[in-house]
């Protein structure tokens, strides 16, 4: 399926792994022309270049003045912008609430919701400008389920999703699409890597990380599917919610979680 992308300009935040390595891969596959914000650069990143040719801002997203020099940019550089994802968002596993203080809520807001508010700022007088445009932000399930182990994290993807809606009402009438995915458990480093959830997961059923992902996990959070959803399924809705293919979808959030919220 064509998803009429060639030439289109996007911008992916938090690209250097996970979900926003897979979201510039994919849009790069379909012709677009990538700005990949991040504050380091990862050898898969530096594969998307020679690939691709996407373009690699070094930046951090948590500073005031960081997404508006991505967005300046990407401007300058293709001298429009057609489409934003914001992906941008991390916590770590706690024993709960109590656990959570006033400096990691700050971090992980900053991190996860501010960073989406200002690179949407910063965008959306580019996309207007040609009134075409989208915006695609990456939420979570957290969003909707209790999770006290991720309670700030969930809260910050709670407000994304909000958001999302609030642009889309505001902005569509004037051609800039909002739509939000919400992913549930995904392959990426946010459980994979060393300190993270998958460790958290097989510490407490005494088996491996790879265990874990594999087969505690899809059956502890009821995964109908059996399995954790892969970061180029995430990023094969991006770009097509990205994409004119879909013009006349806004202000929706499309659940990946193969099947583990069951509520309608």
């Amino acid at each position: 399926m064509d998803l009429r992308l060639k030439d289109k300009v996007a911008v992916v935040t938090g690209a250097s792994k996970g979900i926003g390595l897979a979201v510039a891969d994919a849009l790069g596959r379909e012709g677009a022309r990538v700005v990949a914000g991040s504050r380091t650069t990862t050898p898969e990143l530096d594969a998307l270049r020679v690939r691709y040719g996407v373009a690699v801002v070094a930046v951090d997203l948590t500073l005031v003045d960081g997404p508006a020099r991505l967005i300046g940019a990407a401007a300058e550089r293709f001298g429009k912008i057609d489409i934003l994802v914001n992906n941008l968002g991390a916590t770590k596993p706690r024993s709960g609430f109590l656990e959570v203080d006033d400096a990691e809520w700050k971090r992980v807001f900053e991190l996860t919701f501010f960073s989406a508010v200002r690179s949407s700022r910063a965008a959306l007088p580019h996309l207007l400008a040609h009134r075409e445009g989208a915006i695609v932000n990456i939420s979570s399930i957290n969003a909707r389920l209790p999770f006290p182990s991720v309670v700030d994290y969930s809260a910050a993807k709670a407000a994304l999703t909000s958001l999302t809606k609030a642009l889309s009402e505001e902005f569509a009438p004037r051609g800039v699409r909002v739509n939000a995915i919400a992913p549930g458990p995904v392959r990426t480093p946010f459980w994979t890597a060393p300190g993270g959830f998958a460790e958290s997961v097989a510490a407490i059923a005494g088996t491996t990380a790879k265990a874990a992902l594999d087969e505690v996990v899809p059956r502890q959070m009821g995964i109908s599917t059996g399995r954790i959803t892969e970061p180029g399924e995430v990023a094969d809705l991006a770009a097509f919610l990205a994409s004119p293919c879909s013009g006349n979808i806004t202000g929706a959030e499309f659940v990946i979680d193969g099947g583990q919220v069951k509520t309608t």
